[in-house]
């Protein structure tokens, strides 16, 4: 950030009004000194105006991913709170809110905070095992949101429900419904299968339950024949009429947009964790500022984040029309 203001001269800092560009020792002095949770409240309350300014499509689900990722060049130099839980739009890509925990262990007590922070009613959560929780199911449910959530050997007890009430015989049971997707590309197939049945009253104590399913994905590599397959099991809030099993389908493979669309993006594309700040806030600013400038370009409509920065970095009066400012050329 530095060097823009020196390589692109005194000409655009006088149009910004500036008579020289800060150096690198004056960003990190302000970013140490950050107020990081207001940083990131104020960032939030941007990225849920531009979701609520672009439609969905008709019938598909709003769905959240919540995951974490750690700041793995800060944490190694000793800086705290460099695990950060977040929350991604399925939809656009754009980063719904962060909060630091110590470390990955930490996450369910922290997706509390990180959940208050969020718009939920009329919204999909999902996420991963570890945040399969009877607390969190609840918080979703009292805020007038619906989850998604997988279940494996930390909720065995629930992992037992799930495959009994699936293993039911039809005619004593709701129908056992389906959803397929196949796609390719990598040198492999991938074909996933998703089960579903609603849950009757008693079936099943965990808050909110409305559904329970089985996901199944086989993996066939083309140059070898090779084929692996993978089943997992998982419940939902969404009753049959509001979360039908194409829909289900749709939301369990979106919510890896959180690694593909913004971990990946922040990791080779703006060496996250390679960045080895580690004073004060200076290492939750700069990923706030990166999840930023990620949720910009592709509210702008960009794919390929790689490519755009590139094309903004050629183009400083684009970058700042961008953000709103407009300068003469």
């Amino acid at each position: 950030m530095a060097e823009w203001s020196t390589n692109y001269g005194p000409a655009l800092l006088c149009a910004l009004g500036w008579r020289r560009g800060p150096c690198a020792a004056t960003l990190y002095l302000i970013f140490r000194r950050l107020d990081w949770a207001l940083l990131d409240e104020k960032v939030s309350a941007w990225a849920e105006e531009v979701l609520a300014s672009t439609p969905a499509r008709p019938g598909s689900l709003e769905a959240v991913a919540c995951d974490g990722k750690a700041l793995r060049g800060s944490r190694k130099h000793g800086a705290r709170g460099t695990h950060l839980l977040s929350a991604l739009s399925q939809r656009l890509g754009l980063t719904l809110g962060q909060v630091a925990v110590a470390d990955k262990t930490n996450e369910i007590g922290a997706i509390m905070d990180l959940l208050e922070q969020l718009i939920l009613k009329g919204r999909v959560v999902t996420m991963d095992a570890l945040l399969t929780q009877r607390a969190i199911a609840q918080k979703i449910v009292d805020a007038q949101g619906d989850y998604v959530m997988i279940a494996k050997d930390n909720q065995p007890g629930l992992v037992n429900t799930i495959t009994a009430l699936l293993a039911t015989p039809p005619h004593v049971a709701a129908p056992l419904v389906q959803a397929q997707h196949t796609n390719r590309g990598h040198g492999r197939r991938e074909e996933r299968t998703l089960s579903v049945r609603a849950v009757q009253p008693g079936d099943c104590d965990w808050p909110g339950c409305a559904q329970v399913f089985r996901i199944e994905r086989r993996v066939i590599r083309l140059k070898t024949g090779e084929v692996t397959t993978q089943t997992e099991v998982g419940l939902t809030s969404l009753t049959p009429q509001a979360g039908t099993p194409k829909q289900l389908l749709a939301v369990l493979r979106g919510h890896w947009h959180i690694e593909n669309k913004s971990h990946w993006v922040r990791d080779v594309t703006f060496g996250e964790d390679r960045a080895q700040v580690r004073t004060g806030a200076t290492p939750q600013v700069l990923a706030t500022l990166r999840t930023t400038v990620i949720g910009l370009l592709r509210a702008a409509h960009f794919t390929n984040i790689a490519a755009a920065g590139r094309y903004f970095a050629a183009r400083p009066l684009a970058a700042l029309a961008l953000l709103g400012v407009q300068l003469q050329n």
